[in-house]
C-alpha cells in the first residue's frame, strides 16, 4: 500500500540530494524579480547619461560659451556701392618714333665742315654737315661761264638773221649751246648741294658720329634725327579681344622711367593679321608727347579703354580675401549679444568678382548695394564673430588722374 504525501509535510523517503534539487525548483521566481529590478535599474542610470550627454552638458558648454566670449575686432568698413566701372585691356609693349632717320649722305667726300652740336633740335633743311665740294665749285664756275658766252653768242647771230645774214640753222646751235651750258649747270649744283647734308624733317639730333676731315661714304651714318612730337606705342593683344578693340579707342600709357605719370593716346592701327605662333593681334597707338619725356625703344604698360559697365557694385581690393576655396568678403550684420543688447558681427558671404580698375573690384554676385564689407582687418575674422566699427575709414583708392 502506497503512503500519499499529505500538503505542506515534510518529506519522507527523499534523500538530502532529491530534497535539494526539489527547493532549487521552487527558488527560480526570486532570481528572475531580481533580473529585472537589475535591468531597469541600469536603464534608468543610461538614460541618466543620455539625458546628461544631450541636454545637460550642452546647456552647460553654452553657458561657458558665452562667459568666454571673444572681445569685438575693430574693424575698418566700407558699404558697397553700384556705379559706373570702366573696362580696361592690359597689355604691354614699346615705344617707337613716328618719324626717326640716321642722317647720311647720298655721296661720298671728305668732310669739310661739321654744322651741328649733338642733341640738337633742329628744323627740316638745316646745314648738319659739309663734304668738300671744290671740284664742283669749279665746274659750276666753268659752266657759268659757257653760259654766258652762249648767251651772247645766241643774241648776236638772231640779229644777223633778222638781217638775213646767217641761217636760222646757226641760231639753232647756239640755243643748243646755251641750253647745254644751262643742264650743265643745274647738274653741277645739284651735286654740291648733295655735299652739303642737311636735316630732312624737324627734331632732335642724337651723338655726332663723323669728324672732321673723316672721309665718308654714300650710306656712311652721320647722325641719327628724331621727331619726339608724336610717338607710336606698339603693343598686342590676345585674338580673343580683337573684338572689343577698333581705331579710335583711348589708351593710357605707362613707362618705367616715369612711374607716376600717365600717358594718353589713341589707337590709329591694327594689323589685318592674327600670328599664328602666338595668337596674337598687333595694335598701334600715337601718343602725343610734346614736353619730349618719352623716347623711341622704351617698354611701356599700355592699357585700352573700353566703353563703361554700367551699375556694377564695387568694393575696394582689400576688402576681398582670395584664396584657393574661393573669394570672399565679410559683411557687417545687426545682431545680439550673450546679454541680449544690439551687437555687430562679421557674416562671411562668397563672392564672384570681375574686372578692377582704380583700386576696386567688380563684384558680379555675393554682395547687395549698401551692404557694409569689412575693408580692414578681416584677416583676424572668423564667421560670426563681434565686431566694432573702426575711425579708420577704408583706404583710399590708388590715383590714377596724370599729372599737367
Amino acid at each position: 500500500m502506497t503512503t500519499v504525501p499529505t500538503p505542506g509535510a515534510p518529506l519522507t523517503g527523499l534523500s538530502r540530494t532529491e530534497q535539494r534539487g526539489q527547493g532549487a525548483r521552487q527558488r527560480p521566481p526570486r532570481v528572475v524579480l531580481f533580473m529585472i529590478l537589475t535591468i531597469i535599474v541600469l536603464a534608468i542610470i543610461g538614460g541618466l547619461f543620455v539625458a546628461f550627454d544631450k541636454i545637460v552638458r550642452p546647456a552647460m558648454i553654452g553657458e561657458f560659451l558665452k562667459k568666454m566670449m571673444p572681445p569685438s575686432t575693430a574693424v575698418a568698413t566700407v558699404v558697397a556701392q553700384a556705379e559706373d566701372v570702366p573696362q580696361l585691356l592690359p597689355a604691354v609693349g614699346s615705344l617707337q618714333a613716328v618719324h626717326q632717320v640716321t642722317v647720311t649722305p647720298e655721296v661720298g667726300g671728305s668732310v669739310t665742315k661739321i654744322l651741328f652740336q649733338s642733341g640738337a633740335t633742329v628744323k627740316a633743311g638745316t646745314p648738319l654737315v659739309q663734304l668738300n665740294d671744290k671740284p664742283q665749285q669749279g665746274d659750276l664756275a666753268n659752266y657759268k661761264a659757257q653760259a654766258r658766252v652762249a648767251e651772247l653768242d645766241l643774241a648776236r647771230y638772231r640779229a644777223l638773221v633778222a638781217k638775213q645774214a646767217t641761217s636760222q640753222q646757226t641760231v639753232d646751235q647756239q640755243q643748243a649751246a646755251l641750253d647745254q651750258a644751262n643742264a650743265n649747270i643745274a647738274k653741277t649744283g645739284a651735286l654740291i648741294a648733295q655735299l652739303l647734308v642737311r636735316a630732312p624733317f624737324d627734331g632732335v639730333l642724337g651723338v655726332r658720329q663723323v669728324d672732321v676731315g673723316q672721309f665718308v661714304k654714300a650710306g656712311d651714318a652721320v647722325v641719327t634725327l628724331t621727331d619726339l612730337d608724336e610717338l607710336y606705342a606698339n603693343f598686342t593683344l590676345a585674338e580673343g579681344e580683337r573684338g572689343r578693340v577698333a581705331v579710335g579707342q583711348a589708351v593710357r600709357v605707362t613707362v618705367d622711367a616715369y612711374p607716376d605719370r600717365v600717358f594718353q593716346g589713341t589707337i590709329t592701327a591694327i594689323d589685318p593679321q592674327v600670328s599664328s605662333d602666338t595668337r596674337t593681334v598687333k595694335l598701334q597707338a600715337t601718343i602725343p608727347n610734346k614736353d619730349h619725356i618719352l623716347q623711341p625703344g622704351m617698354f611701356s604698360n599700355v592699357t585700352v579703354v573700353l566703353p563703361v559697365m554700367p551699375n556694377q557694385v564695387t568694393l575696394p581690393e582689400t576688402a576681398v580675401d582670395y584664396s584657393l576655396y574661393g573669394d570672399s568678403v565679410y559683411i557687417v550684420r545687426d545682431g545680439a549679444g550673450p546679454d541680449g543688447k544690439p551687437m555687430l558681427h562679421a557674416e562671411r558671404a562668397f563672392v564672384k568678382t570681375g574686372n578692377r580698375a582704380d583700386g576696386k573690384v567688380v563684384v558680379l554676385s555675393g554682395i547687395k548695394p549698401g551692404e557694409r564689407v569689412v575693408a580692414v582687418g578681416q584677416n583676424k575674422l572668423q564667421n560670426g564673430a563681434p565686431v566694432t566699427l573702426s575711425d579708420q575709414g577704408a583706404p583710399p583708392a590708388p590715383a590714377q588722374t596724370p599729372r599737367p
